[in-house]
């Protein structure tokens, strides 16, 4: 074991300052949604967006209250059901930790539907606006999980494994920094690259959901699965896995119908 690096036990807590405490997750959310709100201001001021600086400060208030209320409520329920069967108040222990990706989306796409609706907008265009700015939170939530060293890999013996506090003592992938590499750096540098070629609408947020829920399949099998879901599905699929699979499936059907209508309509144009 000694060739492999043994992860320090670093304190989750940054500060305390009485009943009050800065998290390492904490603090990542936070770098998250001040870049978000850093790339969404200067997007503002192209002549293409459709929306004020005030309503876009409101899409993402709305859209941190979706990740933060749907990650808690879907980590719950997609990951710990029977807890919350047991003891119905772990829903609001929300300093045990546990957040779920998937449950955030779905918290951001309510959001995403109540902005459009309140601003008469479409739905697939703030959801276009978007995509490009979550890979920041992303990335930033997979450094928080490196941080705390939780949500590790399984267990292996490539020259760049960790053995982490609390772990088995093995060494394990850094599954966190596979996460941070494709679903945060490579998933930014792809939709900003994409939004700037011409596309239908709901183009971009097809390609988000292609894009990581690929790369989230991808990783789950470097990812160690939670204790309590070892035997999901005899060990053929992991829970993120058959999380992701909607996600892809729901992109690639968005990015067909987008795609054919746009060549339809320049069709007609045409005649």
């Amino acid at each position: 074991m000694g060739e492999f690096w043994q992860f320090p036990a670093i304190d989750p807590v940054i500060v305390e300052l009485g009943p009050i405490a800065l998290r390492w997750y904490g603090l990542m959310y936070l770098i998250g949604f001040a870049g978000a709100m850093y790339l969404a201001n200067r997007r503002a001021k192209e002549k293409s967006c459709l929306w004020t600086q005030e309503q876009l400060s409101d899409m993402l208030f709305y859209g941190f209250l979706g990740v933060v209320l749907g990650g808690r409520i879907g980590y719950v329920f997609f990951y710990q059901f029977d807890t919350f069967i047991a003891d119905p108040l772990y829903l609001f222990k929300i300093w045990t930790g546990g957040m779920s990706f998937h449950g955030g989306f779905l918290g951001v796409v309510a959001a995403m539907f109540w902005f459009a609706r309140k601003t008469n907008t479409g739905f697939l265009q703030v959801a276009d606006f978007i995509a490009p700015l979550i890979p920041l939170g992303l990335g930033a939530g997979r450094i928080g999980n490196f941080i705390n060293a939780e949500l590790w890999g399984r267990q292996t013996d490539v020259p760049w494994a960790i053995i982490f506090p609390n772990a088995g003592g093995v060494p394990r992938h850094p599954s966190q920094l596979y996460e941070f590499f494709l679903e945060g750096v490579v998933l930014f540098i792809l939709l900003n690259w994409y939004r700037r070629k011409p596309h239908p609408t709901g183009a971009i947020a097809a390609v988000f959901a292609v894009g990581y829920g690929s790369f989230r399949f991808i990783v789950e099998y470097f990812r160690e699965p939670d204790a309590h879901l070892q035997d999901f599905m005899g060990g053929f699929m992991t829970m993120g896995q058959l999380l992701s699979l909607p996600m892809v499936i729901v992109g690639i059907a968005i990015l067909i119908y987008g795609y054919k209508s746009q060549k339809r309509n320049q069709q007609v144009e045409q005649a």
